[in-house]
């Protein structure tokens, strides 16, 4: 192989001496400062750029650009120092005008010597590292006109003099402002921010300090924050009209600092109409206003919150604990709604649906509505109203959109499974005194139910419904079995399964001879079909249609079986002491006085009178058919006098059955728990019971130990023998 090396051709220099012309660099200088000269002078037209271009060429390709770039410096400067002289002596608001027209001459100049010297631009200047032509001009404009001491100062008072004006309410140049900004952005961002931006954030924040303080002394929170608004409005615009777009965070945050955040507190806790008031008047406006101005600011929305949340859990406090609302379960669940309602149209009118807000909105209602340990049977006594025949202007919709509100309040109970309890006693009164609205809307409470707690809470619910289907289909046949007798009293039956329905035992009362025969026929045709089972009568719960004749005047009465076994025994006896009616019927003592009291004692109502007549029934009274009664009805109800709520004693004995029913769920949740984990320190176990019984009720510490000492007696689980707060489970 070759390995003599390839040679790289060289561009040899003249070997004998160019002569050049010793005037060649002043000659052509000339030359461009007078054309420099022309241009300033708007006479440019006159010059022939190919000719200035070439001599500017010919210097630097004699190497004269070190010099060039000096004397072109140089030139410069005293241009623009004249021109400096004539926008000083401008005069008042001629000063921005002059300033312009003569950035506007430097600029075209600028251009034009910049294309003159376009080959020094190309060659000259990257090689030694100096600015261009045209980002000489700017900073030699920068330096000499717009920082010269009698200029940059009064250059930055007119424009805040002028913004200023603008804000008071006056008209400006718009047009002049914007050239006069965009000259400060084209020289060079550092010198927009140093000459104008900063010190225009800082007259900002000091006139919006005062202006805010004008404000709060003179006007209410919601008049502020419109002032608030449209100012913030007034300078984000401005900043699109003549400012950097940079600008606008910046402005934005200095008014949102002296208008909004400085008088925060003070604005959302102000008196007569502050955040509470807004929230109180349902000011919708405002509390949006509100809502969107202290999303710009740091902890804005969790203050909002956080005042709101305090009103709404004081205010439910109130509603909750207020002995005069307890008195209408109704009227105390339709309060609430009300409010739900109020504060849901809030969150989402006014707070955009934020998820925080409404999440604070729940816990503060779950808060309050827990306050009040009735809570649970109130809401069952609401529906109960909703679902009962009768209701006026409801149809399926509303009842459907009722249910759903009070769904919402079921979510917040703590103790659900106290409201099984109530419910399930209202349901079965429905549904064996026929007054339920609809099936359609006592299933879909059922659904509603079953979703949001599960199969097991609602199991023996439906069981209650199949036990009404198959009665009515038992009953059926039962009278097609009886076709052929059918003189004395009919009868129709609820068979009811142990353990569905909210059944006492209760003393069977003496049923009147003719009832009790044909009670006998259907015990008999039912144990008849169906073997192994056994029948209790409930008569607490039955009720009768009964023929009476008062005088000349007959009427149906519809009576309670109390009732009807009561006024059987006047068929026989015109008068009988509370001690006779009581021997003859076996009605237990409470139970008997509300029948007695209203059959005799209610206006309107009262077929038998009583001696002495008092509103109280007496075990010393004596009662009388009322032969006198008179009614424009043919078909007369006579309802028991009962309390609508509980009595004392029934809700001990309710809260009682719940406590043990209680009972099994925390055992068997101590058994699951330790079934997976095998070793618990005691902690732990009340932690995961909590957890898992939540959804139903929230057990008590105390409660939980006793289960557990219960499970240890009965060897499911054990305690360590060297740590006492250890348990270990039993296999």
């Amino acid at each position: 192989m070759n390995s003599q090396r390839k040679r790289i051709p060289k561009i040899e220099p003249f070997k004998h001496r160019v002569e050049v012309d010793p005037k060649f660099f002043d000659k052509s200088w000339k030359k461009l400062d007078d054309a420099i000269r022309e241009i300033y002078n708007h006479n440019a037209s006159g010059l022939s750029f190919e000719e200035l271009y070439r001599t500017a060429y010919n210097l630097v390709l004699n190497k004269h650009g070190g010099k060039l770039y000096d004397k072109l410096t140089e030139n410069l400067k005293g241009h623009l120092k004249e021109m400096g002289k004539l926008v000083e002596a401008a005069q008042g608001g001629l000063f921005l005008e002059d300033l312009q027209r003569r950035w506007a001459d430097h600029i075209k100049a600028s251009q034009m010597i910049r294309d003159i010297l376009m080959y020094m631009d190309r060659t000259f200047i990257p090689t030694s590292k100096k600015t261009a032509v045209f980002e000489l001009g700017l900073e030699l404009w920068r330096d000499i006109v717009v920082r010269s001491p009698k200029i940059q100062g009064r250059l930055l008072d007119t424009l805040l003099e002028l913004i200023h004006r603008e804000r008071m309410g006056e008209i400006i140049n718009r047009g002049l402002m914007r050239n006069t900004t965009k000259m400060l952005m084209e020289l060079g961002s550092s010198v927009y921010k140093d000459e104008f931006e900063r010190p225009f954030l800082e007259a900002s924040a000091s006139f919006y300090s005062g202006e805010s303080q004008q404000f709060i002394e003179c006007c209410d929170c919601g008049e502020y924050l419109k002032k608030a608004e449209r100012r913030l409005a007034e300078e984000l615009e401005r900043v699109t009209q003549y400012m950097d777009s940079k600008t606008a965070d910046k402005i934005a945050n200095v008014v949102d600092k002296e208008m909004l955040s400085n008088h925060m507190q003070r604005l959302i806790l102000m008196e007569n109409s502050g955040l509470v008031n807004m929230l109180i008047d349902d000011k919708h406006e405002d509390l949006t206003r509100m809502y969107d101005l202290f999303k710009r600011i740091p902890d804005g929305h969790s203050t909002i919150r956080s005042v709101m949340t305090n009103h709404v859990k004081e205010t439910g406090k109130t509603l909750v604990t207020d002995p005069e609302r307890l008195r209408d379960p109704v009227d105390f669940v339709q309060r609430l709604l009300n409010e739900k309602d109020k504060y849901d149209e809030i969150v989402s009118v006014s707070f955009s649906n934020d998820k925080a807000f409404q999440n604070a909105l729940n816990s503060s209602f779950e808060y309050f509505i827990n306050l009040n340990n009735r809570s649970p049977e109130f809401i069952s006594l609401y529906i109960d109203d909703k679902l009962r025949k009768g209701v006026k202007g409801a149809n399926e919709e509303d009842i459907e959109t009722v249910l759903d509100k009070v769904m919402m309040l079921f979510r917040y109970l703590q103790e659900k499974d106290v409201f099984e309890k109530y419910y399930k006693q209202h349901l079965a009164k429905r549904l064996l005194s026929g007054k339920t609205s609809s099936d359609e809307a006592e299933r879909s409470m059922l659904v509603k139910l079953k979703t949001e707690c599960g199969y097991q809470f609602t199991s023996k619910l439906e069981g209650m419904f199949t036990d009404m289907k198959t009665s009515h289909d038992t009953m059926q046949s039962f009278h097609a079995a009886l076709s052929g007798n059918t003189d004395g009293p009919t009868i129709s039956v609820q068979i009811l399964t142990t353990g569905s329905w909210p059944t006492q035992p209760c003393a069977t009362c003496n049923l009147p001879p003719e009832i009790l025969d044909i009670c006998e026929k259907f015990r008999a045709y039912y144990l008849g079909t169906h073997n192994g089972r056994r029948l209790t009568w409930q008569t607490n719960m039955g009720n009768t249609d009964i023929k009476a004749t008062f005088g000349s005047r007959k009427h149906e009465l519809n009576v309670s079986t109390y009732q009807m076994c009561v006024l059987m025994l006047f068929n026989s006896d015109d008068g009988l002491t509370y001690k006779d009616i009581e021997q003859a019927t076996a009605i237990p003592h409470v139970d008997l006085k509300r029948c007695l009291q209203s059959l005799a004692c209610v206006k309107g109502k009262n077929v038998l009178r009583k001696e002495p007549m008092s509103k109280d029934i007496s075990e010393s009274d004596t009662f009388f058919f009322n032969d006198k009664f008179t009614s424009k009805l043919v078909k007369v109800k006579i309802g028991t006098v009962v309390a609508q709520k509980e009595t004392e004693p029934e809700k001990q004995e309710t809260r009682h059955r719940v406590e043990e029913d209680r009972k099994p769920q925390v055992e068997a949740a101590i058994v699951r728990i330790m079934k997976s984990r095998r070793v618990l320190d005691h902690n732990s176990v009340v932690t995961e019971v909590t957890k898992q019984l939540q959804s139903r009720f929230l057990p008590n510490p105390v409660v939980i130990k006793k289960r557990i000492e219960s499970l240890i007696e009965r060897e499911f689980l054990e305690r360590d023998k060297t740590d006492r707060k250890l348990y270990r489970y039993l296999a």
